[in-house]
């Protein structure tokens, strides 16, 4: 036995930024809340709530309430049925399966996942453009031009769309309720991405003439990882949540009760799924205080623009706390720097402050959700220390 077990000792397993600020784009609306972690210790166990599975299928459990959850999951979305997935990646994969052949048109800006869940279901992808630099906007109409781009390819339109309402790289929110309508029109259903948006946005499928809603329990619902929901309309129930219909020829075995495109049972049932009923009330909750959370957006992004070169990229102006900035200055430092582009990782860490990816100085991401105004003054004055400590003009 040559392994050094004591690497996995608990000590050296420690969170190294546990009590920092964390601003990391895609952990912000996943922070846990209090009441969830109160549950933390009592349902980490695997599976742990698979001993109380008397139906055949853990979504379908009374108590704790699963079955209740997923009800009032569709009703905050406004949406008729919910399932929860290992992921918004899975989600969508899911929805896909259901539909398979013909093509898919996608946002420029989709996550990575979409297209490949896309691939994996044999769906021809076409790009929805976007504007460009510096604002990378997706305009509604393009929707209904690649879609007669796509009947002129092919002779018919496409089988699928696909909306991400906030990307990943700007944070950008696109006009979902345009290009629902657009969609609606050419009787082609849409998947909307809302990884980003729902949990701590409102979101209304149907005012946003959604098919599909797709969503992360552990970027903005304040879940652990990895969990995703998926909610469709009773149109589309059947086909995305269709069941077994296999039967073993020598066993005789069948699964009627199980749905195929979960494998049976997603697995998500264990600590995912009770944090994110445990944190549900609160971000029912939260959704309704997004102004609050803009208006601390826009007032750091005004305040980070008084370092000298650092310049947002993305929309103006910002209608969410995702951002993107260019720092051309912070760039230069780093490149006479002894830690080189890994200098502001290590600049802000010593203030108390994670989330910016390491390496990271000529472009990076931030998220301020949910910070307070404190902690916002907190980050903006550190970077703003940072700059002048290396001789870079910040105004006054």
């Amino acid at each position: 036995m040559y392994m050094n077990l004591e690497r996995y000792a608990p000590n050296n397993l420690k969170r190294p930024s546990k009590g920092m600020i964390n601003v990391h784009p895609i952990q912000r609306g996943g922070i846990l809340t209090e009441e969830a972690r109160k549950i933390l210790e009592e349902w980490s166990d695997g599976y742990s709530v698979c001993d109380l599975c008397f139906e055949g299928r853990v979504d379908l459990i009374k108590t704790p309430p699963i079955a209740e959850f997923k009800k009032d999951v569709a009703e905050f979305l406004n949406m008729d049925d919910v399932r929860f997935t290992a992921g918004a990646r899975h989600a969508k994969f899911v929805i896909m399966s259901g539909i398979k052949n013909g093509s898919v048109v996608l946002d420029s800006l989709a996550h990575y996942t979409s297209y490949i869940a896309a691939e994996l279901n044999e769906l021809k992808v076409y790009e929805v453009p976007n504007s460009g630099y510096p604002e990378f906007k997706i305009e509604p109409e393009k929707y209904a031009e690649t879609f007669e781009k796509v009947k002129e390819e092919t002779g018919s339109y496409p089988s699928l769309a696909l909306l991400t309402h906030v990307d990943y790289r700007y944070g950008n929110v696109t006009d979902a309720k345009e290009i629902g309508k657009i969609c609606r029109d050419y009787n082609i259903p849409l998947i909307l991405n809302t990884a980003y948006s729902s949990g701590i946005m409102e979101i209304d499928g149907r005012k946003l003439y959604a098919d599909f809603i797709v969503g992360s329990g552990h970027k903005s619902w304040a879940a652990t990882a990895p969990i995703g929901i998926l909610a469709t309309n009773f149109d589309y129930t059947d086909k995305i949540f269709r069941k077994s219909k296999l039967r073993g020829e020598w066993s005789g075995r069948a699964f009627t009760k199980k749905e195929t495109s979960f494998f049976g049972c997603s697995p998500v049932y264990g600590l995912p799924i009770m944090t994110l009923m445990a944190s549900f009330p609160r971000v029912v909750e939260r959704v309704k205080k997004w102004d609050e959370e803009i208006k601390k957006a826009r007032y750091f992004v005004r305040k980070m623009e008084e370092i000298e070169g650092v310049q947002l990229v993305g929309e103006r102006p910002k209608n969410h706390t995702l951002m993107h900035f260019e720092a051309p200055t912070f760039h230069m430092i780093a490149k006479k720097h002894k830690k080189r582009g890994y200098f502001l990782y290590h600049e802000l860490k010593r203030r108390g402050i994670v989330g910016v990816h390491p390496g990271m100085t000529k472009n990076f991401k931030i998220n301020t959700y949910g910070l307070t105004w404190e902690e916002i003054e907190k980050v903006i004055n550190s970077f703003k220390e940072i700059a002048e400590n290396y001789g870079v003009e910040v105004e006054d």
